[in-house]
């Protein structure tokens, strides 16, 4: 049993890890994207999903995420009985209730890529991108490929 919590904790541990070195790709997007040009863009993160224009400013607009969800679910249960012995015969009834609730909720990440005169000006995100300690973390699967490593 001793085994299997430690090895249960190190896969934690490994997904967190993961969790925050994706948290971290998308923070240097960021800021590793600002001018780029449209060509730049397209070449790391491909075509848009959706693109908007005003004037000199367009806006192009990513899904990323990998389907991440989570789900936290509780009971209350209660239950009751009652046993009689008359003689050689034993008479009982019991009652049970319960009562449960789940949440479920989904990560994903919009990525936006805000271009004026042709060059990124900013890259935002939108949408439950992360945890606490990894916002933005959903992000970092379509803008991966524009981040310089190391």
């Amino acid at each position: 049993m001793r085994n299997r919590n430690i090895t249960i904790l190190s896969c934690a541990m490994v997904l967190a890890g993961c969790a925050i070195q994706r948290a971290q790709v998308a923070q240097d997007a960021r800021a590793q994207m600002v001018g780029f040009s449209k060509e730049q863009i397209l070449a790391c993160m491909g075509p848009p999903a959706s693109k908007a224009a005003e004037g000199q400013t367009e806006v192009w607009s990513y899904a990323s995420g990998n389907g991440y969800s989570s789900t936290v679910a509780s009971a209350d249960i209660s239950s009751t009985g009652q046993a009689t012995r008359v003689g050689n015969q034993v008479y009982g009834s019991a009652n049970s209730t319960g009562f449960g609730t789940a949440v479920s909720t989904r990560r994903f990440c919009t990525v936006n890529v805000v271009m004026t005169n042709g060059a990124v000006a900013v890259v935002n995100y939108q949408g439950p991108t992360g945890g606490l300690l990894t916002a933005g973390e959903q992000c970092a699967f379509v803008v991966d490929a524009c981040v310089k490593k190391g």
